[in-house]
């Protein structure tokens, strides 16, 4: 499919003109250039994560073809690239968290339905998916524009289906947890808006911090707005972009001096 390439201030094209969806809605992309060894790893927002090799979907119809069986109340919230050997983390909305080694999972079948990931609380669901990454930190970001970053070593690796450990404290303050992603200190994140905002800021300057704080402020937001969105920006993708992207702001902890005390779970 050829994706038209616009400036970042064009409203962009229905993906409805590329792709025979119907009424299904797009919830990840992952870039392939060779289908090899590795698998997919998906999770859904009631905690279940399947994991199926990369080459069975070698081969899709242009109406697509199926990924992976749903319940009626489930949908489906990441999709992730691993070698085998890789660990996944689960972030809630509530603020937490469980890592678990990926062979826990054993392989399965396009439509086959998956197995429990995470155990959650009533009310609690399931807000995005990583592959921890050796030297890297998780960096979580709430909708009220506050945020942290950890060492994965704070995230002890657990048996699948547990209930995790407290990620970041969920308070008023904060608002819901938004996304999670694996970053390094020379990346930059681009937060979007439900007001179509979007900033990009480096992470050198963040600091790391205890996993179960409540984090500093990463975006300042009108009274109305949320954060909807988080993507990290790779270092060589920083390098390849030549100025044309959005100018990165201000560290955040340039402006903002926040508790971010730590308690033991």
């Amino acid at each position: 499919y050829n994706v038209p390439q616009l400036t970042r201030q064009s409203k962009g094209r229905s993906i409805a003109n590329l792709l025979d969806m119907g009424d299904q809605k797009i919830a990840s992309i992952i870039n392939v250039s060779k289908f090899d060894e590795r698998n997919l790893v998906m999770a859904t927002k009631n905690g279940v994560i399947k994991k199926s090799a990369l080459s069975l979907y070698s081969n899709p119809r242009p109406s697509g073809i199926i990924a992976v069986k749903l319940d009626p109340d489930d949908d489906l919230i990441g999709v992730a690239l691993t070698n085998g050997k890789n660990d996944i983390i689960l972030g809630t909305k509530d603020g937490m968290a469980i890592r678990f080694d990926e062979e826990q999972a054993r392989p399965m079948g396009r439509s086959a339905h998956g197995v429990k990931g995470i155990s959650l609380r009533k009310g609690d669901y399931v807000v995005d998916m990583v592959v921890a990454e050796e030297g890297a930190s998780l960096l979580t970001v709430c909708e009220l524009g506050f945020g942290k970053r950890t060492e994965l070593e704070d995230y002890r690796s657990q048996n699948r289906g547990g209930i995790g450990l407290i990620n970041i404290k969920t308070s008023d303050r904060n608002g819901n947890v938004v996304a999670i992603k694996t970053v390094r200190h020379d990346d930059d994140i681009m937060i979007i808006t439900a007001k179509g905002i979007i900033i990009r800021t480096g992470l050198d300057e963040l600091r790391q911090i205890g996993r179960n704080t409540q984090g500093v402020r990463l975006i300042k937001l009108d009274e109305d707005d949320k954060v909807v969105a988080v993507e990290r920006v790779l270092k060589e993708e920083k390098e390849e972009s030549n100025g044309q992207e959005t100018q990165p702001s201000k560290s955040p902890e340039s402006e903002n001096k926040t508790d971010t005390t730590n308690e033991q779970q």
